[in-house]
């Protein structure tokens, strides 16, 4: 890509759900973005066009620190290549993340390097969702405009099944992952707006020794301070290439200091009805989705035996597929959903595999769209999102239209002509209104429409 076309921003999504998030951001400021499903090579870039943020989405939050190093070393690689600005690695808006598994501290060792500052900027909280960072405490609400938690004491978040919200402060929570000596700025210094903030940053960066701070916390209290922000961090950027940490409030922040094109669209994008029937897996069992799955009255629900699909079980996957698509060729509307684990056919005696099951999600997906062909497609929960879009043969994702609350609908790019063009909405356990399924039918008149089986 030549340099008068680079990208501002190249980022990578740890998940899938979230990645589009912060494409559906991107576009909604009026910048020009693209969302690979995986590392782009010349050709793919040269289809794509200018873009102004390019992303990629993978799934480091599912994997260990070795298997997250050879992830993420070809998008250091690219970023270095095409002469962007800011290299954002995108986290879950909950920072949920150990040692172990999709440690942040990890990605940030594997992406430094590509970058000319010595220091990485994180960004603690994103406002439009109900995520607040303040003195470097996270707090998250609990599903769209629900009451706010600590996080190490969030309903859901600190008893996530694979990576546990035990630690409310960002700054020990990532000093667990390898990343010492972070910073903080509070919140009331992007409160005085951008130059207070800039020179709180420089104190920050100053270490007693008169070393460089390894990495500075950015505390974000609401939606205003990240004006202020985006213009401290793009003004770092333009002096040195810089690596940013955070949801996709890096993004929106940095957003305004950009510009947009003369035809962006000043509202976001309506949904408009589904052409067909619609299909929906639910891999999550957060509350949010319960009640997502209870308000979705427009379709027939499928009751997944997770146990035995966790253990590929190619029996039990068949008869799901099948199912699924026969109701799918009646044109009902179908919900795939997992039962939690004290209501499972089996009796639920033994603990499902998370991850395991998340991989058999988009084994299933994968099977049922090969027996029946669609037009939209709804997947709920992280990682079976990430795996769930993998398995299909696509290669990125563009935005169509804003569902709320942190998810986004998108246009699927593949060069199979039975996939190409069917819409996806990925959405974070813990993301979107109650009537998120009833939308994806019916568009933005879904929330009118009666409590019917229809």
């Amino acid at each position: 890509m030549p340099a008068t076309q680079a990208p501002a921003i190249v980022y990578y999504g740890d998940d899938f759900t979230g990645a589009t998030d912060t494409l559906g951001t991107a576009a909604r400021a009026g910048l020009r973005a693209l969302l690979f499903l995986k590392t782009p090579d010349a050709a793919r870039l040269a289809q794509a066009g200018p873009l102004d943020v390019l992303g990629i989405a993978g799934a480091a939050r599912a994997m260990a620190p070795e298997a997250m190093q050879a992830e993420l070393a070809p998008v250091a690689a690219l970023f270095r290549s095409l002469g962007a600005r800011v290299l954002h690695y995108k986290t879950c808006s909950t920072f949920d993340s150990a040692p172990h598994i999709g440690s942040i501290g990890g990605a940030v060792r594997t992406l430094r390097g590509a970058v000319e500052q010595p220091w990485t900027a994180i960004v603690g909280g994103q406002p439009n969702i109900g995520r607040h960072c303040l003195f470097g405490n996270l707090f998250a609400a609990a599903g769209a405009g629900g009451e706010v938690f600590r996080i190490d004491r969030h309903p859901t978040m600190s008893r996530h099944p694979v990576t546990p919200m035990h630690e409310a402060d960002l700054r020990l929570h990532l000093a667990k992952q390898g990343l010492a000596g972070v910073r903080s700025i509070p919140f009331t210094a992007a409160s005085q707006g951008p130059v207070a903030l800039g020179e709180a940053l420089q104190r920050a960066l100053r270490t007693d020794a008169g070393n460089t701070a390894e990495a500075v916390l950015f505390d974000v209290a609401d939606t205003p301070q990240l004006a202020a922000i985006g213009q401290v961090l793009w003004a770092e950027a333009r002096r040195a290439t810089l690596l940013a940490v955070g949801p996709s409030s890096v993004v929106d922040a940095l957003a305004g200091t950009l510009g947009t094109r003369a035809d962006a669209q000043a509202d976001p994008r309506r949904t408009g009805p589904a052409r067909g029937p619609v299909l929906v897996l639910a891999g999550s069992l957060s509350p949010v989705t319960a009640r997502q799955v209870a308000a979705a009255h427009s379709f027939d629900t499928v009751w997944l035996d997770a146990p035995r699909l966790a253990q590929r079980d190619a029996a039990t996957l068949e008869r799901h597929a099948r199912e699924i698509a026969q109701g799918l060729a009646r044109g009902r509307n179908m919900l795939a959903c997992t039962r939690p684990a004290e209501e499972a056919p089996t009796g639920g005696e033994n603990k499902v595999d998370a991850q395991a099951l998340s991989r058999a999600g988009g084994d299933l997906l994968a099977r049922v769209l090969a027996m029946a062909p669609l037009q939209r497609v709804g997947i709920a929960g992280g990682d079976t999102s990430s795996h769930a879009v993998q398995a299909l043969d696509a290669w990125g994702l563009s935005y169509v239209a804003d569902m709320g609350a942190g998810a986004s609908l998108c246009r699927v790019h593949s060069d199979d002509a039975a996939l190409d063009g069917m819409e996806i909405m990925l959405k974070g356990g813990q993301m979107g209104s109650d009537d998120v399924f009833e939308r994806l039918v019916h568009g933005d008149a879904g929330s009118a429409v009666s409590s019917r089986n229809c």
